[in-house]
């Protein structure tokens, strides 16, 4: 007790000497009583103050387990019993968490349990997980691996940096690939600071990895994909986009190594070649089905390999290939080896002529869908003569073929057989208005057609919709937009056919007279009718739509000249069942429209407020409140 109080008992105590021999004995600590002759020296003895604890003399440090080494914590961890307890762990702290996503699906010394699973956990690799912006960081791809790893596991994955301030690096890959075995599917966007050695962690780690979507990820080279090929052999989907350090070495793994390979799709890659292309499809020649090459630095060779080894393929994507002449697309129709082609897209290739087209059409049988853009070389004689070729084509859409007129036009119209059921023409500004009829056998030819799109195409005139009234007399979806050339005359010779969705927008001369006949005849099939922005259309409209039409459900009256008094006759219609309502910018509808959209209401599930100018914000609020299950735009 003596080194406990700091002092010994003897002269700081009493100068006289000790009570008694022992100064430990137990009756030290009772009191003295007043027989003890005592002597207390006069100077002042320095005051004392004990320990708050009785033990804290033997503590020199605070013992935690944070100050035991990694190697110890790593045993540790990778001894517990399961997931749920690694991802209890890792939410300790920072560091706790790194080092449970450092632990390898090996390295886990897994301990039988006596615990019996419950029905309706989750499958393996269920759960699907994406990151954006300012949220995509190590500390959170940690976080997710070790969370989706207690419950089920992560199957999909998605991360989109952002250049400037990107935060995930090959770190936070390794806590996936070491932590998610079951990750099938995995998209990096545009994440600079991801290098070879995070992708070589996913390879090592995620084997059951099917999609691969590599997006404007400059510091990933072949060597990252060599690694993706050669441990992912179930790679079923690719997507390389603007990845300037990826070329032929990484394709020619793949082609190698994933022979379950369907779907590839490679962008803006300078370093891909014709070696690599050929590769691919030399070596996926039964698994391959959809191939989309654009903007790449390939040539012809790799369209005669397409053309050759293509015998899988069925969607080809062809865009921004600058150095494939007619030569090329010449080579690849008489290749043969498209015969299960279904859908074309040719897009700013200048290689496309009217040789090339007919070429790719003769040697592609079955193709149902084609989409031909910006070919400044193709004219009248090489679209006629595609559409001879294609004698399965179903949908052609045509944009930007300046060279191609209204003969083109229609004489693809009367080649392209019976089974053709959808044109398109998107400013393609060579057509003209016709000057001359059509022949009289021409009737017979485009029975099948059902859709007709004509956007911004300005030559576009009456001629051309009497003649397609006559040639197209089964047409079901008019789209006729922005066409300013079309007058009233020329609406009203599209009026008899069976109609079931019509978009007029932008037309500025379409009048009340042509709605009008529209909804009269064709009252018990139309279901969508837009007329935005055609100023002309009064309220004379609204009340022939709310007399004839039966199954409308989807009225655009955006920009019109409407007021209250055509929102009134809508409503009043017991016919009528419109769902989706759009009124934007009709600054004559007031407040006083309110118990007419009340009623409208009832079937309402979307409506367009946006720019009502005369619509007060009480009104638009107590339309919110009161239409709950109608999503308002305002």
């Amino acid at each position: 007790m003596s080194q406990i109080f700091s002092f010994s008992g003897e002269n700081d105590f009493c100068r006289r000497g000790a009570i008694y021999p022992n100064p430990k004995e137990a009756n030290l600590l009772l009191s003295f009583g007043s027989l003890v002759d005592c002597y207390f020296p006069p100077c002042k003895r320095s005051r004392v103050v004990a320990p708050s604890s009785p033990f804290s003399a033997f503590e020199d440090k605070p013992v935690s387990i944070d100050f035991l080494p990694e190697e110890c914590l790593f045993e540790i961890f990778r001894r517990l019993s399961g997931p749920q307890e690694r991802s209890a762990c890792a939410s300790v702290s920072k560091h706790w968490l790194m080092l449970v996503t450092s632990i390898r699906q090996n390295e886990i010394d897994v301990v039988p349990s006596n615990k019996i699973e419950e029905d309706g956990d989750d499958f393996e690799g269920c759960l699907s997980r994406s990151l954006d912006g300012k949220k995509a960081t190590d500390v959170r791809l940690a976080s997710i691996a070790v969370g989706t790893a207690a419950r089920g596991g992560l199957g999909k994955l998605s991360i989109r940096g952002n250049d400037s301030s990107s935060k995930v690096s090959d770190v936070g890959l390794r806590s996936i690939g070491r932590s998610c075995a079951s990750l099938g599917s995995l998209s990096l966007l545009n994440l600079s600071t991801v290098t070879d050695n995070g992708l070589l962690e996913i390879a090592e780690g995620c084997s059951k990895l099917e999609k691969l979507e590599l997006n404007r990820c400059s510091s990933i080279t072949d060597k990252g994909l060599v690694a993706i090929a050669k441990s992912c052999e179930n790679l079923t989907e690719l997507t390389l986009e603007a990845c300037s350090r990826i070329g032929d070495e990484g394709l020619q793994a793949i082609a190698r190594s994933c022979s379950k390979l369907k779907s590839v799709s490679i962008k803006n890659c300078p370093l891909v070649r014709d070696q690599g292309i050929a590769a691919l499809l030399s070596n996926t020649t039964c698994s391959l089905t959809k191939l989309k090459l654009r903007m790449l630095n390939v040539t012809d060779v790799s369209l005669a390999v397409v053309g050759h080894y293509g015998l899988s393929v069925t969607d080809l994507s062809l865009s921004g290939l600058s150095y494939v002449s007619e030569k090329g697309f010449w080579v690849m129709g008489n290749g043969v080896g498209l015969q299960k082609l279904n859908s074309l897209t040719i897009t700013a290739c200048n290689g496309v002529t009217d040789t090339g087209l007919e070429s790719v059409g003769k040697g592609c049988p079955n193709m149902k869908k084609a989409m031909i853009s910006k070919s400044p070389l193709l004219s009248d004689n090489g679209l006629v003569a595609f559409a001879k070729a294609s004698v399965s084509l179903e949908s052609l859409y045509l944009e930007e073929c300046h060279r191609v007129t209204q003969f083109g036009f229609f004489g693809s119209l009367l080649n392209c057989g019976t089974k053709l059921k959808s044109f398109s023409l998107v400013n393609c500004f060579g057509i003209r208005d016709l000057t001359t009829g059509l022949p009289t056998s021409a009737s017979t030819h485009c029975s099948a057609l059902r859709s007709l799109s004509v956007r911004n195409c300005p030559g576009f005139g009456d001629s051309n919709l009497a003649a397609l009234g006559k040639l197209c007399p089964e047409l079901e979806d008019i789209e006729l937009f922005a066409l300013k050339g079309v007058t009233e005359s020329g609406f009203l010779h599209l009026v008899q056919n069976s109609l079931v969705k019509v978009n007029f927008s932008g037309c500025s001369n379409l009048t009340d007279t042509v709605v009008s006949e529209i909804s009269a005849h064709n009252g018990w099939t139309l279901e969508v009718l837009n007329v935005d922005g055609c100023t002309k259309i009064t309220d004379a409209s609204l009340v022939s739509i709310a007399e004839n039409c039966e199954i409308l459900s989807d009225l655009d009256v955006s920009k019109c000249s409407i007021s209250d008094s055509g929102i009134q006759a809508l409503a009043s219609s017991d016919k009528l069942r419109i769902q989706i309502l759009s009124m934007a910018g009709c600054s004559m509808v007031t407040d006083k429209s309110i118990p007419a959209l009340v009623r409208l209401g009832s079937t309402l599930l979307g409506l367009n407020l946006q720019q009502c100018r005369s619509l007060s914000y009480s009104t638009v609020d107590f339309l919110v409140e009161r239409l709950y299950k109608c999503d308002i735009l305002s």
